[in-house]
């Protein structure tokens, strides 16, 4: 699906997310309790999270995709306005 560019919102004050166009495959995927910085999917919204705030709090249906390194500080911004989303090899 990249390049796309997504609109994320603030949800329950624990998180970033956004909707993808489509659902991803998730045969086989595992799910995790997600940490602060984890990028993660939530699979019944087929929708992608940046958490900020999270309880730890497992869940099968949440599968942690990549986490942040830097940039923590960031987070915020991902609701002001369009983010452009791309591999960089």
């Amino acid at each position: 699906m990249l390049p796309l560019t997504l609109e994320f919102e603030d949800f329950a004050g624990k998180e970033k997310i956004s909707h993808l166009p489509r659902k991803l495959a998730t045969d086989g995927s595992t799910g995790s309790a997600p940490a602060n910085g984890d990028l993660i999917y939530y699979v019944p919204w087929g929708n992608l999270g940046f958490f900020y705030n999270s309880d730890e709090t497992y869940s099968d249906q949440v599968i942690m995709i990549g986490t942040i390194e830097t940039g923590h500080e960031r987070l915020n911004d991902l609701a002001t306005g369009p983010v452009s989303v791309e591999l960089v090899p």
